[in-house]
């Protein structure tokens, strides 16, 4: 392997764009601010897609697929959500091109194939799905409508980092209709205990469930719920959001249905959506200088077996041990693979699933066919056991729930550590330059106080923690009268 990183001490930032390269996860493309996810990392994009896919129809909703492209019209309709996205639009003006008199063999647009209307590329598909449903809903027999989309989105980000913020990134987004505001809110809450359970049961990253402020929230919504991690340099991190859109949508759209009453009413509305932002809070919450750092159920090999060997005859004998572990292990339901290429010594590779975050590593020579035993090796503690070669399949299923459990204990331990609760607007500065993560604080609920906050410390109101109990208080920065306290910090 090439040499090592750089240590997240001295460069938290350069670490991780290090790591994604190294990790074979990604890269940046010809496009400015457009990343090409490798086979690696998206493998592990795979497995997030299909536990949260049998998530969501575990739940009621169905997949569908609507176009990239969304007439600016439609795209107008809701007027917050439009505002909201305008600076981050990408749109289609032409759809020809043609050849250049003035320059052989290069091309330009051709001015008379002009689109009538402009297509913006969807950002979201909130305006495009809704003006769909109006054909879709008529009736309460129709309700509740539970549609996700498996999709790509383009927001032109002008600062870009590697699955974190890129230009076009990967997500799924769920848009549903119901025909009460009770049910709406219930759905959207739900989706929201969605993502947190996958969020800590599967990429073992703690989170706190949280309300948005009104100036934090989804464009075109009236409440977004959300779960914000905390990465180990102390910078949130928000993980999915799930929003209830009221009838903005429904009435922008005029979707409507008759009730059972017989009478017109417009639906109410929610969507929800995680991204491929999740490798890189995936990354952020686990790894460590040597390399990535992968939850067990998330990764996309589990084990991986590597011979040590001096001749071709040594690596026959131990190919025909190793196959009948691949065996034992597939059987189990472990990701496992059996590493034989003749190309790279066993120390290079080593240092190979080192780096690409690997749970268990066995070392499979000729003294331990002898011995009857194999060497195994953790990555998440990096410690090594000798185990019978009987009893392995039984300790890699062991080790596999260890690891997971402890990766989310020690994220939890961290992120517990760092939240921070102070009672003046010093102490609030100080927390946030020496130690970083939530500063827990009262604040008077005003936009004014939350944008000097911002202005002055770059930290953000994450989330109004939904567990967050009545306490009576004054602001941390104006002194005013408030109810309870909110997590502050500066994130991602």
């Amino acid at each position: 392997m090439s040499k090592k990183l750089t240590k997240r001490s001295e460069d938290y930032s350069k670490w991780y764009n290090e790591l994604v390269v190294k990790a074979d996860l990604a890269e940046n493309s010809a496009v400015r601010g457009c990343m090409v996810i490798k086979p690696y990392g998206y493998a592990i994009w795979e497995n997030m897609q299909k536990e949260l896919d049998a998530m969501f129809k575990e739940t009621g909703h169905e997949n569908a697929y609507f176009p990239l492209f969304v007439p600016k019209s439609l795209f107008e309709a809701e007027e917050k959500n439009a505002e909201g996205f305008a600076k981050e639009c990408a749109v289609v003006t032409h759809y020809r091109l043609k050849n250049n008199p003035e320059k052989e063999g290069k091309l330009m647009v051709d001015p008379k194939a002009k689109l009538e209307e402009e297509l913006v590329v969807r950002p979201t598909s909130e305006a495009i799905i809704w003006n769909t449903y109006r054909g879709w809903i008529q009736s309460y027999r129709d309700l509740p409508l539970l549609i996700n989309q498996w999709a790509n989105v383009v927001r032109w980000e002008m600062r870009t980092r590697l699955f974190l913020r890129t230009a076009e990134f990967l997500w799924q987004e769920g848009h549903t209709a119901h025909a009460t505001k009770a049910e709406a809110l219930q759905e959207a809450s739900k989706m929201q205990g969605v993502y947190a359970d996958f969020a800590e049961n599967f990429m073992a990253m703690p989170v706190v469930k949280g309300i948005k402020t009104e100036s934090e929230r989804f464009a075109g919504a009236l409440d977004t719920y959300t779960i914000e991690a905390l990465m180990q340099d102390g910078k949130a991190l928000q993980a999915g959001t799930s929003h209830f859109l009221g009838q903005n949508f429904a009435e922008a759209f005029d979707v409507k249905f008759t009730n059972k009453e017989g009478k017109q009413e417009h639906v109410w509305a929610t969507s929800w959506g995680v991204s491929t932002r999740l490798i890189g809070g995936l990354i952020m919450t686990h790894s460590d200088d040597l390399g990535l750092v992968l939850p067990p159920k998330l990764a996309p090999i589990q084990v991986v077996i590597v011979p040590i060997y001096k001749s071709q005859e040594q690596l026959d004998t131990l190919s025909e041990k190793a196959m009948q572990l691949v065996k034992a292990f597939k059987s189990k339901g472990v990701s496992v693979k059996f590493d034989n290429r003749t190309t790279h010594k066993p120390g290079w590779k080593f240092a190979e699933y080192e780096m690409k975050g690997v749970p268990l590593r066995i070392a499979l020579g000729p003294r331990d066919l002898e011995n009857g035993t194999l060497e195994l090796a953790r990555r998440d503690t990096l410690e090594k056991e000798v185990v019978a070669q009987e009893a392995i399949e039984a300790r890699v299923l062991e080790l596999l729930e260890e690891i997971q459990e402890q990766l989310f204990q020690k994220a939890k331990a961290y992120r517990d550590d760092h939240i921070t609760k102070v009672d003046d607007f010093k102490t609030f500065q100080e927390v946030l330059d020496r130690k970083g993560g939530f500063v827990l604080a009262h604040w008077d609920g005003t936009e004014e106080t939350e944008d000097q906050i911002k202005e002055q410390t770059k930290a953000t109101i994450r989330c109004i923690a939904i567990d967050a109990p009545e306490e009576e208080g004054k602001c941390v920065f104006s002194g005013k009268p408030s109810q309870k306290r909110v997590l502050f910090a500066k994130a991602y």
